[in-house]
């Protein structure tokens, strides 16, 4: 039978898109390859971990053959460097930007809230279509806007505060089968806590594997307290190791047997070759150097301890301005991006340039436009450029309330190191810091000094504003809150010290997101500690309004009601005894009612 000219197409048509459809691969593999394209990451940072908690950085006792695995298979920044404490390092990491900058430069006292102006990688990787989680410490903010799942993190699974057993964390945590907010809901986990995080994050990315994902987990660990089951840390007792530094290198042992989890996963489920693996850690070491051995009492045995820790060579630990306080390890692999791996890059570097580096890797637009302090690593990584300019960098530790210029800080190049602006070390001939030079050259002295003027003027601006909690939003209603972040000298921030009940107070920096009646109770102990009070008279301001209350014998909270507009204040407390001694409420849960 002839066909018309029409039914001729017609049928070539159906022909050929048959071919094709038989041809081609099913959609859903179609959409995987399609976003294979793009890389996914997975950034692991733990805490506390320093340069010399590696073994393949030549540590001869600590045991990390799949950290080793990963060194040889990366590409090292060898000359990287962090604040020389927690929150600082991850909010400088997560934007781009130096912490101060952020509104972040302590790890307590209001002053580790990352102001909810500033973009980060979670923000950054979800405006572009990828999937995004954070497993671990956030250590950025307990209450909206703060938390993760406000800044970019569609999956979090986290603990409070800056670690567990802190006082944000859920009462009665003790890293083995706690309570963590999942998305903001108390879950119970069972296991022991870098285990749960890693579960969590190997669910998250085999659910989501077709896809682009940004998986975030940073881990508790090894930070204090040093839990950790004695079958990681009792070998290295047996081998000399002190007591509290073998727990501390258990902690990491355990880290590095889910990193190994890790790494077997993401080969077996074919994500190996397009993912961005990085391992990184927060600051210098805090546990794997030990001091000066007790000289024992006459008639008592020599100890048995023998080995003293190794940190490559470097002065200081967590929280020093020296090098040992805040060059750590860096470590990225992505074989796809033909980053060859096995290869060292000794080019100053900082946590400020994690973000545009990942933005320029993985072609993220941005969010929004914020001046960066970092710069992209890529030509670097990828062996593109042979002219790399010379940069100064700058960290510093201000563990106080507003910062102070020059105190405990560093300025950074190549080759120099001016640190609190009166030593000056040539860190290439003395990588221990020993020999001060400042005398011998005067100018570098000067030309540094010039630098971090021009820094601290940046910074200094907002020194005096508070990042405030918000009460009375949709997204966090009620609010929890607590004497971690008050602003005042003495500060309870971990579980240990609100038991002891220190007679200490503080206030809050607030913002009331909308006019109406809020409903606050004031606590000692958090709802599940069901603690009495150890007062007779409660009270509170907030807002130009003063209330108090007396407290029935026995009671556990407290309730009081106010009017309140919407704006900025601030909220205080106190529970004052029979014998007129007070101290803050250390938990408040404020609730607005319809």
């Amino acid at each position: 039978m002839q066909r018309s000219p029409k039914s001729r197409f017609a049928f070539w048509f159906l022909t050929v898109a048959t071919v094709v459809l038989i041809l081609a691969p099913p959609i859903a593999d179609r959409a995987g390859a399609a976003a294979a394209q793009r890389p996914n990451v997975v950034l692991v940072m733990t805490d506390d971990q320093g340069y010399g908690d590696v073994g393949v950085h030549g540590n001869p006792m600590i045991n990390t053959p799949n950290l080793d695995r990963l060194h040889g298979q990366s590409v090292r920044l060898t000359d990287y460097h962090v604040d020389p404490t927690c929150s600082p390092t991850r909010s400088a990491l997560l934007t781009g930007r130096y912490s101060s900058r952020t509104g972040v430069w302590h790890t307590i006292m209001g002053r580790s809230l990352l102001r909810a102006g500033e973009v980060t990688l979670g923000d950054v990787f979800e405006q572009n279509g990828y999937a995004t989680a954070m497993f671990g410490k956030w250590h950025l903010g307990d209450n909206y806007p703060l938390r993760p799942e406000h800044r970019g993190f569609q999956e979090v699974i986290a603990h409070g505060g800056g670690g567990i057993t802190q006082t944000p964390d859920y009462w009665g945590n003790d890293y083995f089968d706690d309570t963590y907010w999942h998305n903001g809901v108390p879950t119970k986990y069972e296991g022991y806590c870098t285990d749960v995080f890693f579960d969590g994050a190997l669910a998250f990315i085999e659910k989501n594997r077709e896809e682009p994902f940004f998986a975030y987990i940073a881990t508790n660990t090894p930070h204090g307290p040093l839990n950790v089951d004695p079958k990681y840390s009792e070998p290295y007792v047996q081998k000399g190791v002190p007591a509290g530094m073998a727990k501390f290198y258990g902690m990491i042992e355990n880290i590095d047997e889910n990193m190994g989890r890790l790494m077997v996963k993401l080969d077996e489920w074919g994500l190996d070759d397009n993912t961005i693996l990085i391992f990184t850690t927060d600051n210098g070491t805090a546990g794997g150097i030990a001091g000066t051995p007790k000289t024992p009492k006459k008639g008592q045995p020599a100890a048995k301890e023998s080995w003293r820790g190794f940190n490559d060579g470097m002065r200081g630990k967590k929280g020093s301005e020296y090098d040992g306080g805040h060059r750590v390890p860096f470590f990225i692999r992505w074989p796809a991006g033909k980053l060859t791996g096995g290869r060292d890059v000794d080019q100053i570097t900082a946590h400020v340039d994690v973000l545009p580096t990942l933005s320029d890797l993985c072609d993220l637009k941005p969010v929004k436009t914020l001046p960066l302090d970092g710069v992209s690593l890529a030509p670097l990584l990828r062996q593109t450029t042979s002219d790399w300019p010379a940069r100064t960098l700058f960290v510093h530790s201000q563990r106080i309330e507003h910062p102070e210029k020059w105190r405990k800080s560093a300025v950074m190049t190549q080759r120099w190191r001016l640190v609190n602006g009166k030593e000056l070390y040539d860190i290439q001939a003395d990588p221990g810091q020993t020999k001060d030079l400042a005398d011998e050259q005067p100018e570098v002295v000067a030309k540094l000094t010039k630098q971090y003027d021009g820094w601290w003027d940046g910074l200094r601006e907002r020194f005096d504003e508070y990042v405030r909690i918000v009460i009375g939003a949709e997204q966090e209603n009620p609010t929890r809150i607590t004497c971690h972040d008050w602003h005042g000298a003495s500060v309870p921030w971990n579980q240990g010290q609100v038991r002891s009940a220190p007679f200490a107070n503080g206030f809050w920096a607030i913002d009331v997101a909308r006019d109406g009646t809020y409903e606050f109770t004031l606590r000692q102990q958090p709802t599940p500690a069901n603690f009495p009070i150890q007062a007779t008279e409660a009270q509170l301001k907030i807002g130009g309004v003063e209330l108090s209350k007396p407290i029935e014998d026995g009671a556990t909270g407290v309730t009081l009601t106010a009017e309140l507009k919407a704006g900025q204040t601030r909220m205080e407390t106190s529970f004052t005894d029979a014998n007129g001694k007070s101290r803050g409420a250390f938990f408040v849960y404020v609730r607005r009612l319809p």
